[in-house]
């Protein structure tokens, strides 16, 4: 496929069928029908998605493994993006280029729950003089989509854009809680509980009870389960209909504090937060 081809069918228009029609809302609610959804630029996703931190660099064959597409395919797909500017090629080898980074920069920019979180978080971390950030549930991870350090370098993971596994985060852990108990069930037995400490809990029946712990008491508290040395305390952030849209936290360094220090003292502050960003969104 053609750089042309692939920007004809990105921009290519919606159906009639779904733009015109008087039950358009109606569709859109149970979602679209196959033939207004445009394969080349789903595809075109994926393959962009295919590279990340372990595999920063991969060849045709690997993308094609990935992505489950033919390796013709593949490589049509990877020079049309090279072509966009989004990939570079040395070799047999391709990689992701910063221009990517614009992808995550227009919702950034553009969205407003960043821009509604963000000053609560400044306000938390300056505060606490810890960390703060805020995410949201996508798929079996946790995007952090606004983050403070207040000086404190607690973890890397505490960025704009990281994911880590929600099975083992505190914003994960309440977000799997406000979902009904056979929702959150069916999502434990999709995943992989890896071990990423020796603190990290791996047994489902224990998730469970983790979770169902944290839909009882409306928050979090995760002891260096994602990474040695962090610890979070975390709330669900509900908008005005009483639905969890995002989840923000409060870490820091194990050295500094306990965690019914974490409880005692980061806790109130976290829980006025949300009861003030409930009226923002």
């Amino acid at each position: 496929m053609s750089a042309r081809a692939f920007e004809d069918l990105a921009a290519a228009p919606l159906a009639p069928s779904i733009q015109d029609s008087p039950h358009a809302e109606q569709a859109l609610e149970s979602g679209p029908l196959k033939r207004d959804l445009v394969a080349g630029l789903e595809k075109g996703l994926a393959v962009i998605e295919a590279f990340d931190q372990e595999r920063p660099r991969l060849t045709i064959s690997e993308v094609a493994v990935r992505t489950g597409l033919t390796r013709a395919a593949a490589r049509r797909y990877l020079l049309t993006l090279a072509h966009l500017g989004f990939v570079t090629q040395e070799r047999k080898m391709f990689a992701l280029t910063p221009k990517v980074l614009r992808l995550g920069q227009s919702y950034m920019h553009s969205a407003r729950l960043p821009r509604i979180v963000e000053p609560e978080l400044h306000k938390l971390a300056y505060a606490m003089k810890e960390a703060s950030s805020a995410g949201v549930l996508d798929g079996n991870d946790v995007i952090c989509i606004a983050a403070t350090s207040a000086g404190r370098v607690v973890s890397p993971t505490l960025q704009p854009g990281f994911r880590v596994p929600a099975y083992c985060a505190g914003t994960g852990r309440v977000m799997l809680a406000a979902m009904a108990p056979a929702e959150s069930d069916a999502w434990i037995a999709r995943q992989t509980l890896t071990a990423l400490t020796p603190n990290t809990v791996t047994h489902p029946d224990r998730l469970r009870i983790e979770i169902a712990r944290a839909r009882q008491l409306g928050y979090a508290a995760v002891d260096q389960e994602l990474e040695l040395g962090l610890r979070t305390v975390a709330a669900p952030l509900k908008n005005y209909r009483g639905e969890v849209v995002a989840a923000m936290c409060i870490s820091v360094h194990a050295s500094r504090m306990s965690m019914d220090q974490m409880v005692e003292n980061c806790l109130p502050p976290l829980m006025q937060a949300q009861a003030h960003l409930r009226m923002l969104l």
